[in-house]
């Protein structure tokens, strides 16, 4: 794996990760959140006298992995091969969610492949997912903080899966902590081998945004996922299972990532914004 270069503090970039969702990519998953990628450019621009240019005067980047599971057709809920014509979709996950256990099989990739990108990134400041991409942001921002090592041998014993190695070798994200994670229509793990991610709680501020009109994800699941964030902020969007970029809901992420990132909180009207859509 190439080493990344060192990075000067006048270049140093807001980095946030972006886990997509089940039977996506991370192309993909650019290409829907494209609005939210300008907003973030607009909200954190680079070399430009604002409020959080001292922190990241290089602006802000997005950077985009796949799930290292490539899904089969029987895989994807609802997908009929001969419907497209005979072609595959370049569809992946970061696990996949046995019948009958509930046991997240393919786990330790998926991490390995997060923990192997952060590393080549030179570190993220935060994540933000969106379903299955959004349950995995809970699992990373949960690693990577402070007692979660010994978080996971104490339930280890009781049937809890071992830390993984991936991020307990070296300094997999040298920024530690992160200073945020969001999720759309996120879930919890209920499986009590993953109990250790979500005890003790999610000590990251997280933001949650559920759709009112999602039946891909269960509201209760979503709000399990919340319970277990030391501080819950949910926001409720009136759509389905998908990534809400209107201006309301934008609105809400931008001062969320703002808030945290800044030293002090940074008030701006979202009616003052230069909106992409």
């Amino acid at each position: 794996m190439t080493t990344p270069t060192p990075t000067s503090e006048s270049e140093r970039k807001l980095k946030i990760l972006m886990l997509h969702g089940y039977t996506q990519n991370g192309p993909l998953f650019h290409a829907k959140t494209r609005a939210l990628e300008k907003l973030l450019n607009k909200a954190f621009p680079a070399n430009k006298a604002s409020p959080l240019a001292a922190q990241y005067p290089g602006g802000v980047q997005l950077i985009y992995p796949t799930g290292p599971i490539r899904l089969q057709p029987a895989d994807i809920p609802g997908f009929d091969v001969n419907a497209a014509g005979g072609e595959e979709r370049e569809a992946f996950g970061w696990w996949k969610r046995e019948t009958g256990s509930g046991d997240y099989s393919g786990l330790n990739a998926g991490l390995r492949t997060i923990a192997e990108t952060i590393k080549a990134e030179g570190g993220i400041d935060g994540v933000i997912g969106f379903s299955q991409g959004a349950a995995g942001a809970g699992f990373v921002a949960s690693l990577l903080e402070p007692g979660r090592v010994e978080a996971f041998a104490k339930l280890e014993p009781q049937g809890g899966i071992k830390y993984p190695e991936e991020f307990e070798q070296g300094q997999v994200n040298p920024r530690g902590m992160l200073k945020f994670a969001v999720s759309y229509s996120g879930f919890y793990a209920p499986n009590e081998a993953y109990r250790a991610f979500y005890e003790p709680k999610i000590a990251t501020p997280m933001l949650h945004f559920i759709g009112s009109l999602d039946s891909v994800v269960e509201e209760s699941r979503c709000l399990a996922l919340a319970k277990a964030c030391e501080k819950e902020t949910v926001i409720y969007h009136p759509g389905g299972h998908f990534v809400p970029i209107g201006k309301e809901m934008a609105g809400q992420l931008i001062g969320f990532v703002k808030e945290c990132c800044a030293e002090k909180k940074v008030e701006e009207s979202v009616e003052d914004m230069d909106m992409p859509f």
